[in-house]
């Protein structure tokens, strides 16, 4: 079943550059693609377009489907309710999107308020589960907590933890584990990866983490200024690709034999 696809996705912002032009590729349910490349290529505005959240001021052209309804047809309360049921994003800085003078778990509620038909001890239960697969230490503290009163990567797995609780069908990541330390990586990468073994999730990562993509996707996408040079499975991506441009970035990133890939493969 085809989850996402972009149709020659275009955004710009002063009618003559594009931060995104002419993006196509699809995704089936259950596979897990990674978009690398420098920054300012135009990853992230092809999340946010994914999510219905252009930035103020876009022109946006082509199209972009889920489940093969343009995300331009849909009215505000749709795109709310797709977001977090069936499309959830972890942003680079979740941090920045918490609100500071809200407790932490007091947020978590109304985030699972707001899409699930439960009572406060299942929200509760929900909230303790998956703060604990992200391996935030003493939960109840941090749902007491305000967002200040933590770490900027115990605010990133909060973020994480608050994405996948709804176990939606796409789970968009912008450099997710960017604020994490190698460990804590690891770790939530297995937890994403369990998405897809358990419930189907399709997963599309934004990353400039090579061996990441490497090791967690079936497809990488590769841009550069705005346009996809390379879109293929992993391993002809990596041991075949086809643009200099990726050639560049794949040896200047990591190298095919580093000790790195090895090591995230054994994640």
């Amino acid at each position: 079943m085809e989850i996402l696809k972009v149709e020659n996705y275009s955004v710009t912002y002063d009618g003559e550059h594009n931060a995104a032009d002419h993006v196509s590729f699809s995704l089936q349910e259950g596979e897990i693609a990674c978009i690398v490349g420098e920054s300012g290529s135009g990853k992230s505005t092809v999340l946010h377009g994914i999510l219905g959240l252009p930035s103020p001021g876009a022109v946006t052209k082509g199209r972009i489907l889920l489940y093969g309804k343009d995300i331009a047809s849909m009215s505000r309360t749709e795109l709310l309710k797709m977001r977090g049921e069936q499309v959830a994003m972890i942003f680079q800085d979740t941090g920045r999107y918490m609100n500071p003078i809200s407790r932490v778990g007091h947020q978590f509620d109304s985030f699972l308020r707001y899409h699930l038909d439960c009572g406060k001890e299942e929200m509760h239960r929900i909230e303790e589960d998956y703060l604990q697969r992200v391996h935030l230490p003493d939960t109840r503290r941090v749902l007491h907590s305000y967002p200040f009163e933590l770490s900027g990567g115990m605010r990133q797995r909060v973020g994480i933890a608050m994405a996948m609780s709804l176990k939606p069908k796409l789970l968009l990541g912008d450099e997710p584990t960017s604020a994490l330390d190698v460990t804590v990586q690891a770790q939530v990468v297995r937890q994403m990866l369990d998405l897809r073994k358990k419930y189907g999730t399709t997963l599309l990562i934004v990353t400039h983490n090579m061996s990441v993509a490497a090791y967690m996707s079936d497809y990488i996408g590769v841009m550069q200024q705005g346009k996809l040079v390379e879109w293929g499975r992993t391993e002809e991506v990596i041991g075949s690709p086809r643009t200099d441009y990726t050639k560049k970035l794949l040896h200047s990133v990591i190298g095919l034999g580093d000790i790195r890939i090895k090591e995230t493969a054994a994640i």
